[in-house]
């Protein structure tokens, strides 16, 4: 079996690399995520949040891969369970954040010792692992980049890491900017409005996917 049999055409996985960029930079709750972890945590413990992401794309690919994501695009019961749960728990998120207490950066940063890595790395996974959209996403861009008259499988790996890899460094950026950009900001009610604002795109996102619907 030569390299061919195995491997995804280097033209075709180009293609996919273009791709994406665009999925992992289009705003999301992905990106409300990190960013709020910039906020809270500051980078170096922030980035935590982004290898939850990560592992939550990687778990929406393993469903798609192994078929259950045709039940979820195709069941209108299996869909609206994921859906409202997903919804449910962005929604939480935002009322969590907003009202979150308004300490400076440096403050939080010595403080976030309290949230292991465990539950920052499963609340990350959560919002993207119960995401519906996600899932009908990667169904039907996933299969246009994969050749059918070759294993499936290492295909699929060679997606997976490059999403993962392009997630790893846009999740990062949007980490490193809020950590950044919002580190000089000490003033309790400059903080309590971005708290509400970070707590507010949370429930937009969960209210966009409440509008999601399965195609017909």
């Amino acid at each position: 079996m030569d390299g061919t049999d195995v491997q995804m055409e280097l033209s075709t996985w180009l293609a996919f690399f273009a791709a994406s960029w665009a999925i992992s930079i289009s705003p999301g709750a992905g990106a409300v995520a990190a960013m709020s972890a910039g906020l809270n945590h500051g980078f170096k413990r922030g980035y935590i949040t982004t290898l939850g992401l990560v592992l939550g794309i990687w778990t929406q690919i393993v469903v798609v891969g192994v078929g259950l994501g045709a039940v979820v695009a195709t069941s209108a019961t299996a869909f609206l369970v994921i859906k409202w749960a997903g919804v449910a728990y962005l929604v939480w998120l935002g009322i969590q954040q907003w009202g979150a207490p308004t300490v400076p950066l440096a403050a939080k940063t010595e403080e976030a010792g309290q949230a292991s890595v465990r539950s920052m790395v499963f609340r990350a996974w959560v919002i993207n692992a119960l995401n519906p959209k996600g899932t009908v996403f990667l169904l039907a861009v996933v299969p246009q980049f994969l050749n059918l008259a070759q294993p499936l499988a290492p295909q699929y790996l060679v997606i997976a890491a490059t999403l993962g890899f392009t997630d790893l460094v846009v999740m990062g950026g949007y980490t490193a900017l809020a950590a950044k950009v919002l580190r000089a900001l000490k003033s309790e009610a400059h903080l309590r409005a971005l708290n509400r604002v970070f707590g507010g795109l949370f429930v937009a996102a969960g209210t966009l996917l409440a509008f999601f619907k399965r195609a017909a």
